[in-house]
C-alpha cells in the first residue's frame, strides 16, 4: 500500500510571503527592486494564480532575509511535518 503524504498548504506559504512584505512595509514594487523579480510575478504568487519555482522561492528568501526554511515549513501548516 502506498502511503501519500499530505497536501502542502500552499495558502499558508502565500500568507508568509504577504506577512512578511508587510512587516517591511514593502509594496510589491518595493519587493521586485529588492529580489529582481517582476511586480507581477510576485502578484501572481501571492493571489495564488502561480505557485512559483525553487529559483523563485529562493530569491524571496533572500530578498526578505529569511532562511528557505522558514517559508518552506509554511507548507506543513495543519499536519504533522516529517521526522517529527
Amino acid at each position: 500500500m502506498t502511503i501519500f503524504p499530505p497536501d502542502p498548504n500552499l495558502t499558508a506559504l502565500r500568507l508568509e510571503l504577504a506577512r512578511l512584505r508587510g512587516e517591511r512595509g514593502w509594496t510589491y514594487d518595493e519587493l521586485a527592486r529588492q529580489s529582481g523579480l517582476s511586480r507581477r510575478t510576485l502578484i501572481e504568487i501571492e493571489q495564488g494564480r502561480t505557485i512559483g519555482s525553487l529559483a523563485t522561492w529562493h530569491t524571496l528568501a533572500h530578498a526578505l532575509g529569511v532562511p528557505l526554511e522558514h517559508l518552506f515549513g509554511t507548507l506543513c501548516e495543519g499536519h504533522q511535518p516529517p521526522g517529527e
